[in-house]
């Protein structure tokens, strides 16, 4: 996801039908927190404001991805981030007969036909490629993408709106896991307290309660993980919804591996000690700031994933981890020299713009550094050759 961070004060004004559709959305919440006694988890604000039927961020029809929405994805930046991750795609396709790729989540239906189209040319396409994608919005919008491939690619596009049963192939998650609701807590001194939302005025405020058994001992789990306790007044949040869905997504696979791309860190990076105000991130129009408690329904909310988590639980799962690696790693060693052999022969518009993508996939003050891929295997005998060299696993 690549924007522009800036304080909430430099946010452009929300055009008048987004601003009276947040509206709506607000008046929803307040709903919602009014029939629960007057608060609710940030969990629950988290979830209505961005899938509540018909009016959440992810399920309403607000432009997302690319130049004109609130943020871009690496497929937006470049076809090239496809064309690498297909091509890593092929030989395990080749040593899985009948193979299929599912992809969660599929934005804007560029990564799709970026993969495709490489795997055409290396005569390795997959028997389907099944989309996730339970919004029926951005399943319009990608159905018109892919209806730009030749016909015969096309035709192996279908979309499904739950997990799909043994599966044999890949499964692709490019920035899915940052947008499942995260519960967020501080530490006043050794109680842990859940933040939770509250109705102010026309707006929300923070307040808190003792956290849940649950939250609790997720966040003690944490500090014996990392050898230390939290200081008093430690921000930061945890997603109790991952293991489940890394369970489920388990479950649905019979004999393959998951890519899994995202911004985020180890455990012991992301609960250091420095980072006292958690990862949470919003996204409007192109830019980046930290309070989601406002702009509900129009703004995108996440935060960074905790890749050790998601291992723990794929690992619990039946799956084994096959690398984990930088996005500047993975495209540089997996392919990102042989998609640019013509490169001389551009034109220098062509050139200047094409380097300017590999800069933003691939530079540590852009993607290349805070974007990993997490590699997790299932009934599979080699492991891709791009988390051959410079894995970092052990640091999970």
């Amino acid at each position: 996801m690549q924007v522009q961070t800036g304080q909430q004060s430099s946010l452009p004004a929300a055009d008048p039908a987004s601003a009276a559709h947040s509206e709506i959305v607000a008046g929803c919440l307040r709903s919602r927190i009014a029939s629960a006694g007057g608060s609710i988890s940030f969990a629950e604000f988290m979830q209505l404001a961005l899938y509540a039927p018909g009016l959440g961020y992810y399920v309403a029809g607000s432009r997302k991805f690319g130049a004109d929405g609130d943020f871009v994805t690496a497929p937006e930046v470049s076809p090239l981030f496809g064309r690498v991750l297909g091509a890593q795609c092929a030989p395990i396709l080749g040593e899985i007969p009948g193979a299929d790729i599912l992809e969660l989540g599929a934005g804007s239906g560029a990564l799709a036909v970026q993969i495709l189209s490489k795997l055409q040319e290396l005569a390795a396409l997959p028997e389907r490629y099944r989309i996730l994608e339970p919004s029926a919005e951005l399943q319009s919008r990608q159905k018109s993408r892919v209806a730009e491939l030749p016909e015969d690619l096309a035709r192996r596009v279908e979309w499904i709106t739950d997990w799909p049963a043994n599966l044999v192939g890949i499964v692709l998650a490019n920035e899915v896991a940052d947008a499942l609701p995260f519960a967020r807590f501080v530490k006043r001194q050794d109680t842990v307290n859940e933040l939770c939302v509250t109705s102010a005025g026309s707006g929300f405020d923070w307040c808190e309660r003792i956290a849940p058994t649950r939250l609790a001992e997720a966040v003690r789990n944490i500090e014996k993980d990392i050898g230390s306790r939290l200081p008093d007044g430690y921000v930061s949040e945890v997603c109790l919804a991952l293991p489940q869905w890394i369970a489920d997504l388990a479950d649905c696979v019979d004999r393959g591996m998951l890519f899994l791309f995202d911004y985020g860190l180890s455990r012991r990076e992301y609960y250091a000690a420095e980072r006292d105000q958690g990862w949470l991130r919003c996204h409007f129009r192109q830019r980046a700031h930290d309070n989601p408690l406002i702009l509900p329904g129009i703004q995108d909310l996440t935060a960074w994933v905790d890749f050790s988590a998601v291992a723990e639980a794929a690992v619990k799962r039946g799956m084994q981890v096959s690398g984990y690696v930088t996005q500047a790693h993975f495209l540089l060693h997996g392919g990102l020299q042989d998609e640019l052999d013509n490169f001389s022969e551009l034109q220098i518009r062509e050139q200047v713009d094409l380097s300017r993508q590999i800069k933003i996939l691939t530079l540590p003050g852009e993607m290349g550094e805070n974007f990993k891929c997490l590699g997790l295997a299932k009934n599979l005998t080699d492991t891709p050759a791009v988390f051959e060299l410079s894995d970092r696993a052990h640091i999970l």
